[in-house]
Parts: structure tokens; C-alpha cells; sequence
């Protein structure tokens, strides 16, 4: 099976060749190892970035970014890649916003200002599409190594974060905050009609709301966000591509909601430290959904000797088989990930397959 067919079938709940394996967010001092020359990307360095857009022009800054994600993806065997849209220096549509005054003290009037931004934007803007041509760039890229693989990109829209406006208002006025989450579902369609159009069919819904414990109640969860991730979900389905839902956190309280509920097809981030086991997911429910996962980044990959986690590696891929999985770690590859760490995820998940194993030295 080539990629786009392995990701695709594992997508649709069927019956794969091996397990797919793509990583979510690969940051630096990895990143460079991999790329073979400094990483310079917008996703975590948007400063490094920017300053080197004004120096060759955004056009240039964005192939080299692509040429370092599609190389990235061919050394590491990659079947997938996420890509979020690049960044637009000049508009091609300038647009004046009105100025929405606010009490800045007042959580309920912070978020009723944001909604009267967002209706702004919903009625006289346009996604800019400038902000596609990384995904152009990578697909050239890409053909340098006789690879295609198909696009996984975010639509997050629903999150929560460290938001405490939010957080306090959905308390305290829930008719706004309701009316919030509701704008944003309009607004996002913008950008997945953008997605669409390029042939990006997977794509990220939702958003954090979660830690070691919800941030806000399962009852706030179902009543006001869950409808427009639903919504969202719906919206992508009938573009004829795939919703993945994603929050890390311990998610148990809700997990029919936001699986079920939400109506997506996949599972992004499961937060094993935070207690979300692939085991106990695909136990509840089978293959009726695909899981994303579920290597833990800050404890497993950081900390832990290469032999451990080779055997983390052979219990994800075991427990993966009995549902639908695509591989890859919970969260972002951050600086805490030695190489060595790396590396031994990598090959691990390699061996397993019966494919060769990746020799790079830092």
C-alpha cells in the first residue's frame, strides 16, 4: 500500500498493511538532525521565521520550510504529514476592523467584544489563501523523494487553553459564551473550505480543555461546545473529508461526548500520563474510531532508556492492531527528547514491521 492508501483505510476502519506513522509536531533541536540544516519554522519560532521572510521574501522563507518538513518525512518513513497554513506577512485583502471597547476586568464583557469580532469577520472577511502556498510548496517538495502523502491540518476552533475570560463566563453568562463557540464554528468553515479546496481531507477539530482534570464541567462540555464541534465534525464530513478531535488531559468524564457525541472519526493527543490508555479506548470502542497515538512525550520519550521504550513501542503497535491506530506520540517532540530517545521510538516501531532501521547522528 502506498501512504495516502494506508492512511485512508485506517481512516475508513479497514484493514491496513502495517500500522501508519506520521509525527504530530517535531520541534527543534530534532528537527534540525532530521532536516540536515537548521530548522527554521513558523509553527515554534515564528520570530526566526518572520526575520527570515523579511530577509529572502515569504515566498522563499516558506519552500525552505518546505523542503526541510518533506525531507523530515522521507528520512523518518513518514505516511502523513500536519501542516498548519503558513503564515501572511501582507493581506491580500486589507480589511478595518471596528474597535469593540470593553472592560477588560469584566470576563462576560471580554468575550462579548470577541463575538462582535467574530461576526465582523464572518460577514466581511475571506480566508486568505496566501496562507496555503506551504502546502503547494511541500507537495514539490515531495516529489524529489517520489513520495505523496495526504495532509493532516488543524481546524482547532473550540479550546479552551488557559482562557480564563472564557472559562469565567461560561459561568457566569453561558447565553454568550454559547453565542462564542457558535461564531467560531462559522468562522472555521472558512478556513475548511481553504483545506478542502487544496485536497487537505484530514482535518483537526475541537481543542485543549483538559489537564490532569477538566478545566471546565463535563455539563459546560456537552451543552456548549460539543454542538459546535458536532457542527464542525458535520461540515467536514460533507466537504467529504475526516474530523479528528484532539485535547490532551484525562478526558474519561467525557469521552462518549467527545468521541460519539462530537461525531468525529479520531482520537489526537490521547494524554496517557493523564491516564488515557489506547487499550482502554479501543476496549470501549473498537474500531469505531481511529486513535491517534499513544507514546508519552514529557515522561516516556524524555526520561525513560531506550530498551523501555522499545517496550512501550511493541505495546502501543500490539494494542493498536486490535482497533484502528495510526502511530505517533501524544503531543509535540520537544528539546527534553534526546536523540538516542528518539531514535529508539523510530526503529522500535521499524523493527516491529521488519523495515531498516534509521542511523543518524546528531
Amino acid at each position: 500500500m502506498n501512504p495516502k492508501q494506508r492512511i485512508y483505510t485506517v481512516l475508513d476502519k479497514g484493514i491496513t498493511d502495517r500500522t501508519p506513522i506520521f509525527e504530530y509536531v517535531l520541534l527543534n533541536p530534532l528537527a534540525s538532525v532530521f532536516a540536515g540544516r537548521e530548522y527554521i519554522n513558523y509553527d515554534n519560532e515564528y520570530g526566526k521565521f518572520i526575520n527570515l521572510a523579511k530577509e529572502c521574501g515569504l515566498e522563499c522563507a516558506v519552500r525552505r520550510y518546505a523542503e526541510d518538513r518533506a525531507k523530515m518525512a522521507y528520512v523518518l518513513g513518514h505516511d502523513m504529514m500536519y501542516v498548519v497554513p503558513n503564515p501572511v506577512i501582507q493581506p491580500s485583502k486589507k480589511v478595518e476592523y471596528p474597535v469593540y471597547g470593553f472592560d477588560a476586568s469584566d470576563p462576560v464583557d471580554v468575550i462579548t467584544a470577541r463575538n462582535k469580532h467574530y461576526a465582523f469577520y464572518i460577514e466581511n472577511c475571506e480566508y486568505d489563501e496566501q496562507a496555503m502556498i506551504v502546502y503547494e510548496y511541500i507537495k514539490e517538495a515531495l516529489e524529489k523523494y517520489e513520495l505523496d502523502l495526504p495532509f493532516f491540518a488543524p481546524a482547532y476552533n473550540h479550546g479552551i487553553g488557559v482562557d480564563t475570560d472564557l472559562m469565567q463566563a461560561m459561568t457566569l453568562a453561558p447565553d454568550v459564551t454559547t453565542e462564542n463557540f457558535k461564531l467560531r464554528t462559522e468562522m472555521i468553515k472558512k478556513t475548511i473550505d481553504a483545506y478542502i479546496k487544496y485536497d487537505i481531507k484530514i482535518i483537526g477539530v475541537g481543542g485543549d480543555f483538559a489537564g490532569n482534570r477538566l478545566l471546565i464541567s463535563p455539563k459546560m462540555y456537552r451543552e456548549q461546545i460539543m454542538p459546535e464541534v458536532r457542527k464542525t465534525a458535520d461540515y467536514i464530513h460533507l466537504k467529504g473529508g475526516y474530523a479528528v478531535n484532539a485535547s490532551d488531559g484525562d478526558l474519561w468524564s467525557v469521552i462518549d461526548d467527545f468521541l460519539s457525541g462530537c461525531g468525529v472519526d479520531a482520537y489526537m493527543e490521547i494524554d496517557r500520563h493523564a491516564g488515557m490508555e489506547l487499550k482502554k479506548l479501543i476496549d470501549r470502542f473498537g474500531k469505531n474510531f481511529t486513535f491517534f497515538g499513544d507514546i508519552d512525550c514529557g515522561n516516556t520519550l524524555s526520561f525513560a532508556t531506550p530498551e523501555e521504550i522499545r517496550k512501550d513501542v511493541i505495546r502501543c503497535l500490539d494494542e493498536g492492531k486490535e482497533g484502528s491506530h495510526i502511530f505517533t506520540p501524544g503531543n509535540a517532540i520537544t528539546s527534553s527528547i534526546p536523540l538516542e530517545n528518539y531514535l529508539a521510538m523510530v526503529n522500535s516501531y521499524r523493527e516491529y514491521w521488519g523495515l531498516n532501521s534509521i542511523d543518524i547522528k546528531s
